[in-house]
């Protein structure tokens, strides 16, 4: 009978959740709720001097952020220490492990000769068949797997495919260190193992740590977990992704005003693909996940593709939505913007999200948008605006102005409809008397629809606008 599938995300918690990260955790998440299956968290905090509880925050606000829910509480890979060294005493029982009492000029001296003989293996394995009674005073020992000397460690892996390893190759590897800490692989091993780990989705720079957990399952005469290891995310310029290439953070997708579904469906692309298909619902997601799919090849990461495919998610959000994105962001907006917002109000701004959001890619698109609606006046003009305004165009304004503050109805149609009677009943084309009444109004030439612009705005402040441009 075919184990219930259970994937975990398994972070340290030394800095915030990177991007690389999150496609893990979301490929891992998808997986898991693909097959009906568990998605565990487990924060490997062993390292003390680097793990900070700031980082351990922005790693669940992170996932919490994307939607991602994990199943149980977090488990604390630090508070497992002991089950961590009762392992590595029962490898020692069973003749399995042992202790190694090498001093630290011995292992260098064993680096120097397999650095001369060309080796990779380091380690000569002199304590491995050795009396602990020979051991010298006084020196604390590390326990070492006793790996075996021959053969091959090979895994089946469901990305990378077949992958080898010649046992001869392999040192015997440290479990414990002389302190009783445990090292990385040996606690990752127990983890994985304790937690039902069925389905092992990491990051291709773990590859290499493979090797060294199957020996450890093997001696333990534990299930090896299915592996999957995927390749990483690039720059743009094709080379491994830096601080150079931009936002490295969740938290900083996050404050550039992307929404989660945005992120998550142009990760899931990063890397795994369903035939051309370039948008779709966290459900389909779901439905189609598999990590066969995923590629071999690293995925390169596009600042304009992905706002492209967030474009689609601020078009698809109701008002409602937007604006409670857009509460959640201030705190990041700069002060001077978030007390514009908050002086404006939220129902005003939500009344000219429909016609910012077809053209905005991000939240701080719909924010640079409202611009208009934000502005004091008298308001600045840019370089355009001041130009459309010229002595003409003022005068044509000093003329609409009467029939505008006489508007029986001040809703986008009506008034289009007046502006359009006043361009008939003047000789004016249309384009001559809304350039400038967009001009007075925003400050711009270029903004939403002017009438759209007008009923947002409401009567009282479209007209004192508009006067303070007209003569």
């Amino acid at each position: 009978m075919t184990k219930p599938v259970v994937t975990r995300f398994a972070p340290s918690p030394t800095g915030f959740l990177h991007i690389g990260g999150a496609r893990t955790a979301l490929f891992s998440w998808l997986y898991a709720r693909h097959t009906g299956g568990t998605f565990l968290l487990r924060i490997e905090d062993t390292d003390r001097e680097r793990s900070t509880a700031a980082a351990v925050q922005a790693i669940l606000e992170g996932l919490k952020w994307l939607e991602l829910d994990w199943d149980g509480e977090p488990l604390y890979q630090f508070a497992r220490a002991a089950r961590h060294r009762q392992v590595a005493e029962e490898l020692l029982a069973a003749g399995k492990a042992y202790r190694c009492y090498a001093s630290q000029d011995e292992l260098s001296e064993m680096r120097e000769a397999a650095k001369r003989a060309g080796r990779s293996k380091m380690y000569d394995g002199r304590w491995r068949d050795r009396d602990p009674a020979e051991a010298p005073p006084g020196v604390k020992p590390v326990i070492r797997l006793k790996a075996p000397l021959d053969g091959e460690t090979v895994i089946e892996d469901r990305v990378q495919g077949r992958v080898v390893w010649q046992n001869a190759d392999l040192d015997d590897m440290i479990i414990l260190r002389s302190d009783g800490s445990p090292v990385y692989n040996h606690a990752v091993v127990v983890d994985d193992h304790d937690m039902g780990v069925t389905h092992v989705i990491r990051g291709v720079d773990h590859l290499t740590n493979a090797a060294r957990q199957v020996q450890i399952y093997t001696a333990m005469g534990w299930d090896v977990p299915v592996f999957a290891h995927v390749p990483l995310i690039h720059g743009p310029d094709g080379a491994k992704l830096s601080k150079r290439h931009g936002a490295l953070g969740i938290e900083a997708y996050r404050a550039m005003g992307y929404l989660p579904a945005g992120l998550r469906n142009y990760l899931s692309r990063l890397g795994w693909s369903h035939g051309d298909d370039e948008i779709f619902s966290t459900a389909q997601m779901i439905e189609w996940f598999d990590i066969d799919d995923i590629n071999k090849s690293p995925g390169r990461l596009d600042f304009a593709k992905l706002a492209d495919v967030n474009s689609h998610y601020i078009r698809q959000a109701s008002d409602q939505e937007l604006i409670g994105w857009l509460k959640d962001l201030l705190p990041e907006i700069e002060a001077g913007k978030a007390a514009q917002i908050e002086r404006v109000g939220w129902p005003k701004l939500a009344a000219a999200l429909p016609t910012l959001k077809v053209r905005a890619k991000t939240l701080l698109d719909l924010i640079d948008g409202a611009g208009y609606l934000l502005a004091v006046r008298p308001l600045t003009l840019d370089d355009k605006a001041a130009k459309a305004l010229d002595s003409e165009a003022r005068s044509i304004l000093a003329k609409l102005l009467p029939e505008l503050a006489a508007a029986p109805d001040w809703q986008a149609p009506a008034l289009d409809a007046l502006v359009r009677a006043f361009a008939d009943k003047t000789g004016q084309k249309l384009g001559k008397i809304a350039q400038p009444l967009r001009a007075a109004l925003t400050g711009r030439t270029v903004s939403p629809p002017v009438f759209d612009v007008m009923a947002v705005l409401g009567r009282e402040e479209a007209i004192a606008r508009i006067r303070d441009q007209a003569r």
